[in-house]
């Protein structure tokens, strides 16, 4: 396949991207909120925010087609935006989880949120080793780094499985706060990284 078609096809997989995590995004925050869940909540906030990595990818393909034009300082705004509501996100998990663990407040179980983990754990690995072939052909290290956004979401989702499970067949209230504290290294790191423009800030290949 020519470079062409290689561009082509990594603007579909941008695409699906953005459309599964803002779809992703907004079950299950509804379903976190209902629930009491903050959990998924937080993996909800995190869904959504992955989809301004997706989105950034998508323009910068589409850009070296001639198709869109994207400025470096509106990438680099972006990225700083994501990456600091991903912090606000961190502040969120701690605070929220803190107050579960310390009032004994138990969360429902969600029927839901465990369906859509399990859904993730099996379409984003797809996705990133889709991400990672092609970022190797391209040459591309913005698209590799965007294929590790989409590892660590596969990550979030287990650690969201793990704790909606426990909850829901053991009755382990504690194990939802938990696994969300669990989620903190990769959501800390990973804004840390698009602050600070890790992702490779200004290129596309």
């Amino acid at each position: 396949m020519d470079r062409v078609g290689l561009l082509r096809r990594g603007i579909a997989l941008e695409g699906v991207t953005v459309g599964y995590n803002a779809l992703e995004g907004m079950v299950a925050i509804v379903a976190g909120i209902a629930a009491g869940s903050v959990a998924l909540t937080g993996f909800g906030v995190d869904s959504v925010i992955e989809v301004t990595s997706g989105a950034l990818l998508w323009w910068r393909l589409r850009a070296e087609l001639g198709w869109a034009p994207l400025g470096p300082i509106v990438e680099r705004r972006a990225s700083r935006g994501a990456g600091l509501l991903l912090l606000a996100l961190g502040v969120y998990i701690v605070t929220d989880s803190a107050r579960l663990l310390l009032t004994g407040r138990r969360p429902e179980s969600s029927l839901v949120g465990i369906v859509l983990t399990t859904l993730s754990l099996i379409v984003m690995p797809l996705l990133a080793r889709a991400k990672l072939g092609l970022a190797a052909s391209l040459g591309s290290r913005a698209l590799r780094a965007d294929a590790h956004e989409t590892i660590v979401c596969a990550w979030l989702s287990t650690t969201t499985l793990l704790g909606l499970g426990l909850n829901a067949l053991l009755g382990w209230w504690w194990a939802d706060p938990v696994a969300a504290l669990g989620m903190l290294p990769l959501i800390v790191r990973e804004g840390i990284e698009a602050w600070r423009g890790d992702a490779g800030e200004g290129e596309v290949a």
